[in-house]
């Protein structure tokens, strides 16, 4: 049944819960690869959880009722610490020569040391100010667009533990409100890869000896500091980014192919 048969045997029994209780018709009940449902994608067990009824029919219906669906979008990101009326963050540029060892989700200080250290704020200033604790993000490398990330920016990422979607969503929302695109533009000389490429990666860098965790496509921090490991070793600039420089520099050296018969 597989390494996570116990996790998602839970589910399964939890789906069939939510289908006793009424709330979704079964035939209306399609969930993705993952088993998530409903227009804001829950598993089943977030369901139980944070689901609410707020279209008031007596059934917490993530699937026929967008209400309930928004509404309990909103309660999950509001367990998970966001404040309303505070930024998820903002576009920063960063000094000469700045450090970027000091860039990373958990390396989080005060707002006042990342000024003094010369990060400076650019972009939308209709973005309220905030004087929480930031840590910086670095999604491609001190050559692209740089941003200061605050504890909104965590409610989005605890919802898909995805620094790359947690970017996005906090960005459509700014757009929404009539902001505007980033300033730095992105490099091109590295391009991005995809998620079966991405557990190559991993599957790359457990083979050097980084514990890094699972290996599930997914580029959490473990990863990003063994990827800076072998880019140090390898001459790189130690930016983390897992992309196609890297996977090209540590997959083994291809085979040549066999003489052709005389």
């Amino acid at each position: 049944f597989g390494r996570r048969q116990s996790y998602f045997r839970g589910e399964f029994f939890t789906t069939l819960k939510i289908l006793q209780e009424g709330h979704v018709a079964p035939e209306h009940l399609n969930g993705s690869w993952a088993g998530a449902f409903g227009h804001t994608q829950f598993m089943p067990s977030t369901f139980m959880r944070v689901a609410v009824d707020f279209d008031g029919d007596g059934r917490r219906d993530l699937v026929d009722s967008v209400p309930d669906a928004l509404a309990s979008t909103a309660n999950y990101l509001a367990r998970a610490g966001w404040r309303s009326g505070e930024p998820w963050g903002y576009e920063v540029k960063l000094p000469q020569g700045f450090d970027e060892s000091l860039a990373g989700r958990k390396k989080r200080r005060p707002l006042a040391e990342w000024i003094a250290m010369g990060v400076s704020r650019i972009g939308d200033e209709r973005v309220a100010p905030h004087d929480g604790p930031a840590a910086l993000l670095l999604p491609a490398g001190a050559a692209g667009p740089a941003f200061l990330v605050f504890r909104n920016f965590d409610a989005i990422y605890s919802y898909n533990a995805a620094e790359s979607y947690a970017l996005a969503i906090a960005h459509l929302s700014d757009r929404l409100k009539g902001g505007g695109d980033f300033v730095a533009s992105w490099p091109t000389d590295d391009p991005g890869i995809s998620r079966a490429e991405r557990r190559e990666l991993q599957t790359l860098l457990l083979e050097r000896g980084h514990d890094i965790g699972e290996v599930d496509g997914m580029i959490g921090s473990r990863t990003r500091e063994a990827i800076k490991a072998e880019q140090a070793r390898l001459g790189f600039e130690e930016n983390g980014r897992a992309g196609r420089k890297i996977l090209d520099a540590l997959r083994p050296p291809a085979s040549p192919p066999d003489a052709a018969p005389r």
